[in-house]
This record gives C-alpha cells, sequence and structure tokens, in this order.
C-alpha cells in the first residue's frame, strides 16, 4: 500500500471556552480548558493514521514536555516518527485556542517547526519515501522550506497535496509541483482575489488556480460541503448537517482522511464524501488530535 508522508507542524493545543471573546484589556471568564496534542501536520498526519494509512510525521520538536507529549500521542496513533528531528534549542511550537460558540480564534508560536531546511526534509524522503506515495504539507513550517519540499517530492515521483494555511502567496513557479490544492474560501480568495461562495465564483477560482499550475483543486466551502474539479467538470460534495461544537481540527481531518483514501486508490469524488464525514464527526467533538474519527467510526 502506497504510504502517506506529512511534512509539516506539531503545537501543543492550549484550548479554552468561553461564553463571549473579550474586548481590548478585559478579562473573561473560561471553561473546560484543555491541552492537546495538535499542528495542522500532526493532525493530518493523525487523521490519515486513524484511517489506516501508513503514516509517516517529517516535523521537529523541542527538548520538552510538550515535545515528548506530541511524540508519544502520534505514535500511539501508529504515525511513525522515527524521522521527526529533536532540537537542542528551541521551544516546541504552541497553539493558544480561545473556542467562542463553535468556532476558534488561534494564537500559534511556531516554535521548531520552522528549523527544518529543504535539505533535511530531501534527505528524509530519499530514506523512506517511493514513487506513488503521498507527499502531504502546509504552511505552518518555514514557507521556502515548504515550496522547495513540494519540488523535491514531485520531482521524486509522489503524489503531492498542498494546503496553503495559514495563508501565504504560492509563487506562480510552485504551483506545478502541486498535484492537488486543497483551500478553504479564505485561502482561495487569497491566493485568487476571488471568494468563492456560489458555482459561478467558485469556478473562477478553481479555473485561476488551475491557469497557475495546479492540476486539481478543492475548495472547502464549510456548510456548504466542499466543490473540486475533475478536469473541467466540477462536483460538488455537500456537508453533513451537524451541530459543531469545536471546529479546531476538521480542516485538518478533511485532508488527512482524503490522503489516506488517495492511498487506497480510491477515486477523488469517494475520497472526498469520506473526507466530509469524518470532519463532520470531528467538529462534534472537543480538541484536534483526540476529536479526529476513526475509519470504523466514519463507515458506520
Amino acid at each position: 500500500m502506497k504510504s502517506v508522508i506529512v511534512f509539516g507542524s506539531l503545537n501543543m493545543d492550549l484550548t479554552i471556552q468561553c461564553e463571549r471573546i473579550p474586548q481590548q484589556g478585559e478579562t473573561v471568564e473560561g471553561s473546560n480548558f484543555l491541552s492537546n496534542p495538535g499542528g495542522k501536520g500532526g493532525n493530518q498526519a493523525v487523521a490519515a493514521a486513524k484511517f489506516g494509512a501508513p503514516t509517516k510525521m517529517i516535523a521537529c520538536v523541542g527538548q520538552d514536555v510538550f515535545g515528548q507529549k506530541l511524540l508519544n500521542v502520534l505514535e500511539e496513533y501508529k504515525v511513525d516518527c522515527q524521522s521527526v528531528k529533536i532540537s537542542k534549542s528551541g521551544q516546541t511550537g504552541v497553539a493558544v485556542i480561545t473556542c467562542h460558540e463553535g468556532d476558534n480564534r488561534i494564537i500559534l508560536s511556531s516554535g521548531t517547526n520552522h528549523e527544518l531546511k529543504a535539505e533535511d526534509v530531501k534527505e528524509v524522503l530519499y530514506k523512506v519515501a517511493k514513487p506513488g506515495d503521498l507527499f502531504v504539507t502546509q504552511y505552518e513550517c518555514e514557507q521556502n522550506t515548504v515550496l522547495e519540499s513540494l519540488q523535491i517530492a514531485k520531482e521524486m515521483g509522489m503524489y503531492t497535496i498542498f494546503n496553503p494555511a495559514p495563508a501565504k502567496i504560492i509563487p506562480t513557479q510552485y504551483y506545478t509541483y502541486i498535484d492537488l490544492l486543497v483551500v478553504n474560501q479564505t485561502e482561495a480568495e487569497f491566493q485568487t482575489k476571488i471568494f468563492p461562495q456560489e458555482e459561478e465564483s467558485c469556478k473562477e477560482a478553481i479555473q485561476s488556480m488551475r491557469q497557475m499550475g495546479a492540476q486539481q483543486v478543492i475548495i472547502t466551502l464549510g456548510s456548504s460541503g466542499s466543490i473540486f474539479n475533475l478536469g473541467e467538470e466540477l462536483y460538488q460534495v455537500p456537508a453533513c448537517q451537524i451541530e459543531a461544537v469545536d471546529t479546531t481540527a476538521a480542516g485538518d481531518t478533511f485532508i488527512g482522511v482524503l490522503a489516506a483514501c488517495l492511498a487506497e486508490e480510491k477515486d477523488l469524488k469517494e475520497s472526498v464524501q469520506y473526507a466530509t464525514k469524518a470532519a463532520a464527526l470531528t467538529i462534534t467533538r472537543y480538541g484536534a488530535q483526540q476529536a479526529i474519527p476513526y475509519r470504523k467510526e466514519i463507515e458506520i
């Protein structure tokens, strides 16, 4: 079976619930504090592994309590962490998350997530990857490292999935190294200046990213599901109607399960359907990795 290899961030998520978002200089009471392993890279790897894909992690953590905890949890979920670097000087990344009425606000300290360089990623890929494996990455690591790693993976014959979040520009020359680009509405607007909402604006945004070189594009539309292209045709998969309590890892779950399905050589439409169900289940629970469902829950 093909492997899913994730290069990305590992953060300790510090989450708290509140009845309203505090104003400048204001203190409000919170509840349900949760310290939970997260980071977009770690979340996506856990989602792929919980679905059953052989999953390997390329990342960097500090020699601290958070770093060890992150690795322990990933390994409990059967993510291969042998290629994760332990920094001698940096601190593990931290995300402070405030949750209010099912939505969240995040403050991120990148820490060791920015330590790895493209040569580090290349060295690992040459050891553990093979042509046809899936390479998944995001923008929570150093930008040039991410872009150059996409090029390295593509030139090795891997299938590349890129989630450019948090939103940063993708230089045009790197689009050709992206097999599947996955963006939400805000990220799509950032790249194209088009906010995708109804079918026509989604079509325009997808065409814009394809013209820049991306092979296939998925735009996630929140409560409206997602839309993607197969060649020139557009397909939309509706969202599951479900009450959200915490949206923290929904997008990462979508991408991780999507990658796991593609690793099994499911077609894109079926893969998106599985990913949609997985993301819906995730938002019914608090936290990040602990909220991500296992395959048996998705297939019920």
